[in-house]
């Protein structure tokens, strides 16, 4: 099993930036891709970007294309969620998650999830 832990939720302005970490422990995820979801009140959780750990690739909702960029420090078992330009319909719980049956968008794919950061901008 592997245990995520989130970090780097806050409260900001729009337009400004801001980094989540997911650090992962536990049995080794060198085959897993990593996720983020996010879930507003009253909403369906949803994808936000993934990334293969292996080769890189990633996967992003249109809604943030060309804002979050993904990342991942293999040495430090973490994965970053860069968001840029933030905007009040950012404004949710952002959940990281793992899973080893590829890159994807679906909720199925994922295994593991973390409890989650709060994420709020105010307008």
């Amino acid at each position: 099993q592997v245990q995520l832990v989130e970090s780097g939720g806050g409260l900001v302005q729009a337009g400004d930036s801001l980094r989540l970490s997911c650090a992962a422990s536990g049995r080794t995820f060198s085959s897993h891709t990593m996720g983020w979801f996010r879930q507003a009140p009253g909403k369906e959780r949803e994808f936000v970007a993934a990334i293969s750990w292996t080769f890189g690739a990633t996967l992003y909702a249109d809604s943030v294309k060309g804002r979050f960029t993904i990342s991942r420090d293999n040495a430090k078992n973490t994965v970053y969620l860069q968001m840029n330009s933030l905007k009040a319909e950012d404004t949710a719980i952002y959940y990281c998650a793992a899973g080893t049956r590829g890159l994807g968008y679906v909720r199925s794919l994922y295994d593991c999830w973390g409890q989650g950061t709060q994420v709020t901008v105010s307008s």
